[in-house]
């Protein structure tokens, strides 16, 4: 082959290359399951936006925060709580400068749809275990997924956690167990108001009183090796826009959001 035509060659392939590279842009987001509904909504506007394309994981913040630690490509870590962006935060996988708590939410108690148990008062005294019958409760891992932690807590407080406990049922991730009562396979169950809203197969029947637990947070954050785009997605979820679609959701935002 000529030297000319080994030149047009190589220029093609750096065209291509370039041209690859500009319309192949994907952030990846390690998201915690309970924001599953909406985010995917924000992620579908702002590649309407913007052409750039996204790659999801929704997990318990526990196993997302677990997998950046040992190298998992994401670009972005949304957590629902504080305990598990500082984990990140201190194993140094996280920018901390580009953290934001976004979010706030509050945790609730479902029944499947069909459920004869109507609303119940969630206060001191409160019988769990009675209300459970000869059923299971299902919530998150309440060693280590979010929403079981902030169950604990709150059940604790109200002195009602030692009689219930062993009627619990602890998931793998907040959806999972909303995914139990859906089914009928837990009698009750306890999950994030987000979650209740978009599963028709389950009915809130009491809410848990806000100073019962810690402030439920999402704070979000760049990890360490992000892409240079993921700034400008960061500021997205800051915005009006995504207020809107968050709100939407049932998410209360923690931030004034830009314009």
């Amino acid at each position: 082959m000529s030297r000319p035509s080994v030149f047009l060659s190589a220029l093609i392939l750096l065209v291509s290359c370039s041209f690859a590279q500009a319309s192949d842009k994907t952030i990846t987001v390690f998201a915690a399951a309970s924001m599953k509904n909406a985010l995917d909504e924000i992620d579908a506007a702002y590649t309407a936006r913007t052409g750039v394309k996204f790659s999801v994981s929704y997990a318990a913040s526990s196993v997302l925060a677990k997998q950046i630690e040992q190298g998992a490509p994401a670009d972005v870590f949304v957590s629902a709580d504080t305990d598990w962006m500082d984990y990140a935060i201190s194993k140094r996988t996280i920018s901390e400068p580009s953290r934001v708590n976004l979010l706030g939410n509050s945790i609730v108690l479902i029944a499947p749809k069909d459920s004869k148990i109507d609303r119940v008062t969630i206060a001191q005294g409160f019988d769990l275990a009675k209300l459970a019958g000869g059923g299971r409760i299902a919530t998150g891992d309440v060693r280590s997924v979010p929403a079981g932690k902030y169950a604990k807590a709150a059940l604790e407080k109200l002195g009602a956690w030692q009689a219930a406990e062993p009627k619990f049922a602890m998931a793998e991730s907040v959806r999972a167990a909303l995914t139990l009562v859906a089914r009928g396979e837990a009698n009750l169950g306890i999950v994030y108001s987000t979650d209740a809203m978009v599963e028709p197969g389950v009915k809130i029947v009491g809410t848990f009183p806000a100073d019962s637990h810690p402030a439920i947070i999402y704070p979000v954050a760049a990890t360490s090796i992000a892409k240079p785009e993921t700034n400008n997605y960061l500021a997205f979820l800051r915005s009006t826009a995504a207020k809107t679609i968050l709100e939407k959701y049932g998410f209360k935002f923690l931030i004034s959001p830009t314009t």
